[in-house]
């Protein structure tokens, strides 16, 4: 069972769902792509960057309405949710077909899917690429 936080600072008028099982779920019955966000409470980067989730507007709204969002604070075994590692803070998406979004990624070459305060501009992009429906053919 994949442990959560709801809202955790992250964002009060966001939807948060309970289990990564019914975020699958409403990602595949609404046609919404999920954002997973995996970070720790004592971790300072995840402390920073969600200060900045949390106060940027167009990623607030986003979330809410765009996205179907899941917050962990504890890893898991499924290494779906890590493909290249545990680490925090790790953001992954997957589209409403259940396939994650490996073609979004943060600014590092080691941990692809980490992003700090300081890159609030490119997880507003990359939110704005994972709204839109994508081929996983080539």
């Amino acid at each position: 069972m994949v442990a959560f936080a709801l809202p955790s600072g992250w964002g009060e008028d966001i939807d948060w769902v309970q289990t990564y099982e019914d975020a699958l779920n409403m990602a595949q019955s609404r046609q919404k792509p999920l954002m997973v966000i995996h970070h720790l409470d004592e971790c300072p980067l995840s402390q920073g960057l969600k200060a900045t989730f949390s106060a940027h507007e167009e990623i607030q709204r986003m979330a809410k309405e765009d996205f179907i969002m899941f917050n962990v604070v504890h890893e898991t075994g499924d290494r779906n949710l890590a493909p290249d590692g545990y680490y925090v803070p790790r953001i992954i998406f997957i589209d409403p077909s259940l396939l994650i979004r490996a073609d979004i990624t943060g600014k590092s070459e080691t941990h692809k899917y980490t992003y700090t305060h300081t890159d609030v501009e490119l997880l507003m992009e990359n939110m704005k690429k994972a709204r839109i429906p994508h081929s996983s053919k080539p």
